[in-house]
């Protein structure tokens, strides 16, 4: 019913940018939060930054100052501008929306398929 696409992930160099994008699709009704994880093979997946319905926005420490989330009610969009890029930033990102499905009451959470970005020289 719901299916989210991330694209824009890809191999750079340290001090590159990338854009990270996630377009949701489906019958849905209202999308609240959305988010931004990453995971390295053995660690767990981490949070990286917030966008409420509000516009409010959060980051990990690491990433403050570089990297900048965005939405697009209208298209159902979340992205995520990273610049600076540094090898530690190496991982599978995920988006991941909270939203509320046509004829549902019920809020859930639901995850991107992953991208995988790459930083290295």
């Amino acid at each position: 019913q719901v299916q989210l696409v991330e694209s824009g992930g890809g191999l750079v160099q340290p001090g590159e940018s990338l854009r990270l994008s996630c377009a949701a699709s489906g019958s849905i009704a209202e999308i609240y939060d959305m988010r931004w994880y990453r995971q390295v093979p053995g660690k767990q997946r981490e949070l990286v930054a917030t966008i409420t319905t509000s516009f409010i926005t959060d980051y990990v420490d690491s990433v403050k100052g570089r990297f900048t989330i965005s939405r697009d009610n209208a298209k159902n969009m979340v992205n995520l501008q990273m610049s600076s890029l540094k090898p530690e930033d190496t991982a599978v990102y995920y988006c991941n929306v909270d939203l509320r499905l046509r004829f549902s009451s019920l809020r859930r959470t639901y995850w991107g398929q992953g991208t995988q970005v790459t930083v290295s020289s």
